[in-house]
């Protein structure tokens, strides 16, 4: 079989079969272009119904029920509508990557890279909406644990020398130094926070907060002890005096409208004063409190005696105070051992008294200071009594109010008492239970 035609039209039809060959080629390309153009502008069109809340859980549960549980779908559906950017981010991929949407174009409405993208799904994949919202555990920052709070005043609470350092004050590097050593690494930033959030600032820490005694440890040591192995038939008291209180107008927090600004007279000319002295009974949470005219032995020992007679069935009453001269008195100290005598004890069938005194200078462990720090709160900020029995009037029944409480509703102290105290009237090491902003 022979072919008539010459090389050159053979030629000719060769080339023109090779450009309608590409022709066809870059149509095709062309149009898979276009094509996929249309798409990715499809599935932003859907991202962004998506973002903006306009797919209903509905209307994704028909599509996506063999993935997801309808409960899953609205959580995923609330954080992309309620929650920061990160979490957001991580709802739109998943459910984007669900409905088939290509990882390239999720990349591309978010802003992210295919890794961030892929660590999303993984996270899914793995552990559901749960891990991937990281739903099981609520994020606790350091400064904001109890455990880290607990043990900086712990340290801070103990002179440096308690744990071999050459200084008087405490520095938040020495801070940082110990809670390391004792396996609670933490940033100088937190321990700032920690101490700034309980009130204080590190000035006021170095002048308040630390003990100098340097019997400290000992001390505390017995009134744990002691407190940790109280009786059924035994009290524990919390003693201390509150004032001389100023009868005048005080200042304090209060609302105010907009625009306005509380004053209050630089100048006064008081009205009186006062001071309270009072015992707070740690197993029961009750109060005893009388009116002094000064802090000195003899209404300790006033105090005292009506202590006796008030709980005149207990085997043995510990009473606990600071180191203010007039509660470590050769007076006081010879009552006790006046009222311990067996000739005494005999005759007026009362309770051994044992004395446990605080550390000098730790009156952050003084529990009845949180009673003070809350009816100074309640009742004295923000106050104008006309006259000192008004003033004596309200706090009367502000610690009868309290004792009611407790009487109904008995708790050991521990627990949080009476909802405007500031800190649980507990005896721990670091606790702060003089508040400056109340106190």
């Amino acid at each position: 079989m022979g072919y008539n035609g010459s090389i050159t039209t053979i030629k000719r039809f060769l080339k023109t079969l090779k450009n309608e060959n590409q022709d066809i080629k870059q149509n095709q390309i062309l149009s898979n272009i276009i094509e996929q153009k249309k798409q990715t502008e499809h599935e932003f069109q859907w991202m962004l119904k998506l973002l903006h809340g306009r797919i209903s859980s509905l209307e994704l549960e028909k599509n996506l029920t063999e993935y997801l549980d309808p409960d899953d779908i609205k959580i995923l559906l609330q954080f992309i509508n309620d929650k920061p950017l990160r979490y957001r981010n991580r709802a739109m991929a998943v459910l984007a990557n669900l409905n088939g949407i290509s990882i390239s174009s999720i990349t591309h409405f978010l802003y992210l890279d295919r890794h961030t993208i892929n660590s999303y799904l993984n996270k899914f994949k793995s552990g559901g909406v749960i891990e991937l919202l990281n739903l099981q555990s609520k994020r606790i920052k350091k400064f904001e644990k109890q455990e880290y709070i607990n043990e900086v005043f712990t340290i801070l609470h103990a002179p440096p020398s308690s744990y071999g350092i050459n200084r008087t004050t405490w520095g938040i590097h020495d801070i940082k130094r110990i809670m390391a050593d004792k396996d609670l690494k933490i940033g100088k930033e937190c321990i700032g926070k920690i101490i700034k959030n309980a009130g204080y600032s590190v000035r006021k820490a170095r002048k308040v907060l630390t003990s100098t005694d340097p019997n400290y440890r000992e001390k505390l040591d017995v009134i744990i002890k002691i407190l940790s192995n109280l009786k059924q038939k035994e009290k524990f008291f919390s003693i201390d005096e509150f004032g001389p209180v100023a009868i005048k107008i005080h200042g304090g927090r209060s609302f105010v409208p907009h625009g306005q600004v509380k004053v209050i007279p630089q100048w006064q000319k008081n009205k009186g004063s006062l001071i309270v002295t009072a015992a707070l009974e740690l197993s029961t949470n009750q109060i005893t409190h009388f009116y002094s005219m000064k802090k000195n032995t003899d209404e300790m020992i006033k105090l005292l005696d009506i202590l006796l007679e008030k709980y005149l069935d207990e085997e043995c009453l510990y009473f606990s105070w600071d180191a203010a001269s007039w509660h470590a008195s050769n007076e006081l100290y010879g009552k006790v051992e006046e009222i311990n005598s067996s000739n005494y004890r005999a005759n007026r069938k009362v309770p051994v008294v044992v004395l446990a005194p605080l550390p000098s200078g730790a009156q952050f462990l003084n529990v009845i200071e949180s009673v003070f720090s809350g009816m100074a709160r309640a009742i004295i900020h923000n106050s104008n009594y006309g006259s000192v029995e008004e003033c004596m009037n309200s706090i009367d029944h502000y610690l009868l109010d309290r004792n009611k409480k407790f009487m109904r509703n008995p708790k050991r102290a521990g627990k949080k008492i009476w909802g405007s105290e500031i800190v649980k009237s507990e005896f721990t090491e670091s606790n702060n239970c003089k508040d400056p902003r109340f106190r």
